[in-house]
């Protein structure tokens, strides 16, 4: 029998390993956890269903849409900051296919092309999703909303049914994509510790023991990296027969300075990201009727998914064509191909990613937060005509959002200078660095410019 080795840190508020504190570790280590999280989770989210299949048809007056669109998504990247990707441990989804595993699953093998493709499916799924909310109204629509999460359920039920683990969260989940980048520039790492996981032979952390379970995004914690997998779920720490596990807090963007493998696709993603933060700000701004107006004379046609497509393709191929000339151009003094450079300097764009997403999401919450107070009411049958559903101020929260643009930007530039100096250090650093500099500055300023014209509410 393996000794237990418990590696001894009273500085766990410093960066330290959080396990050394005893309440942490109790609590992570409890056979109630997660699940003490997971179930009032997936119990809410009936709730959800509930109203948004069979509550009022008005997104003003539904419920469900209130705590979908103004509460659970604003806070999403904000959990993704402080906590790296801990929603997929508590997520309903989630919970709904390891109960369809437990009873009927087959446990097959994760499909060879999801292994090698599964980042791009999850790119075009995260496109396509964006894309269908505003052709088709899901966010503005409760049913809409509802066929959505059902067909997500649908997904999630046939590859717990079928194959091992979360197969559907690791490759196919579109919030799982995002979830993986942004997790890369949270707060939060989970790691084995090296001289300890040296001498381990018998890999617990992976395939579980009579305690614990494997772990569920087929991620070893032993030789682990990167956060972008690892949702604390804790199967890891139950496991490990050393004690090896360390949960450490550390500076948001650290991750991104140093990525060992970096993958085109995921490079992809950070500046697809980008080009969909513009586009959901556009299409709130009150002027977009009239750039409506033009695209509808400039193409001829009335039709809005032709003309929103237009706009939507342009949002995108904006960030992701700077991202590729900033690469040409750093080429020339780097003597390093555009798609090396694109692949990796495309993680520098995540914290600025990241910042601009919770700015858009910040408007929703604090300028229609109460709007959950009042659909709330509204299923005792009191109703609530005239009011305002906003928190704070648009001052306040223009203060807020430009604040997390002027965070996003210093953490942005912050990666790509750490990744020029190290993929770069032999004199080539600040021709690499400058031409990404640019880029990041420009980046922030047509945010600031989108955030700064009136935004129109949603609920």
């Amino acid at each position: 029998m393996t000794t237990p080795i418990k590696t001894q840190n009273t500085s766990w508020l410093k960066g330290g390993n959080l396990l050394n504190n005893k309440w942490i570790d109790r609590f992570l280590r409890s056979r109630w956890y997660p699940g003490i999280i997971q179930w009032p989770t997936l119990l809410v989210f009936m709730v959800i269903m509930f109203e948004l299949i069979l509550g009022p048809e008005s997104a003003h007056d539904n419920f469900g849409t209130a705590l979908t669109w103004v509460l659970w998504w604003p806070l999403i990247p904000i959990i993704f900051l402080f906590l790296g990707r801990f929603w997929c441990a508590i997520c309903p989804f989630a919970t709904l296919n390891d109960l369809v595993q437990k009873f009927v699953g087959n446990n097959r093998p994760v499909p060879k092309f999801l292994k090698k493709y599964g980042i791009w499916i999850i790119d075009a799924l995260f496109i396509f999703i964006t894309w269908s909310d505003h052709v088709w109204g899901v966010v503005e629509n409760p049913l809409g909303s509802g066929i959505l999460m059902l067909t997500l359920t649908t997904g999630v039920v046939v590859s717990g049914a079928f194959y091992e683990r979360r197969t559907f969260c690791r490759y196919v989940c579109f919030l799982g994509g995002l979830a993986g980048n942004y997790a890369r520039n949270g707060m939060l790492s989970l790691r084995g510790t090296p001289e300890i996981c040296a001498t381990c032979t018998v890999a617990s952390c992976y395939k579980g023991t009579d305690h614990s379970m494997p772990c569920p995004l087929f991620e070893f914690p032993k030789t682990m990296t990167s956060s972008a997998n690892c949702m604390l779920c804790a199967e890891c720490i139950k496991g490990c027969p050393n004690d090896s596990i360390q949960l450490t807090v550390r500076p948001p963007t650290k991750e991104l300075w140093f990525i060992r493998k970096p993958k085109i696709e995921e490079a992809f993603l950070s500046a697809v990201i980008m080009g969909i933060v513009f586009v959901q700000n556009v299409t709130m701004l009150e002027v977009w009727g009239s750039m409506l107006k033009w695209l509808e004379q400039a193409t001829g046609t009335t039709n809005y998914a032709v003309t929103f497509s237009i706009t939507f393709a342009t949002a995108i191929i904006i960030p992701v064509a700077l991202l590729g000339v900033t690469s040409w151009i750093a080429g020339k003094f780097n003597k390093v191909s555009l798609v090396e450079n694109f692949t990796r300097f495309g993680y520098a764009i995540i914290a600025l990613d990241m910042a601009g997403h919770i700015a858009h999401n910040l408007f929703h919450l604090l300028a229609e937060g109460k709007s959950i107070y009042y659909t709330a009411l509204g299923l005792f049958g009191t109703e609530v005509h005239g009011a305002s559903p906003a928190i704070v101020d648009m001052g306040t929260i223009q203060f807020l959002q430009f604040s997390l643009l002027a965070l996003g930007f210093i953490g942005s530039l912050l990666v790509a200078y750490k990744i020029s100096k190290s993929n770069h250090p032999d004199g080539k650093v600040w021709g690499t660095f400058v031409p990404y500099a640019v880029l990041m500055v420009a980046l922030t300023i047509m945010n600031v410019v989108l955030f700064t014209l009136p935004m129109a509410m949603r609920m």
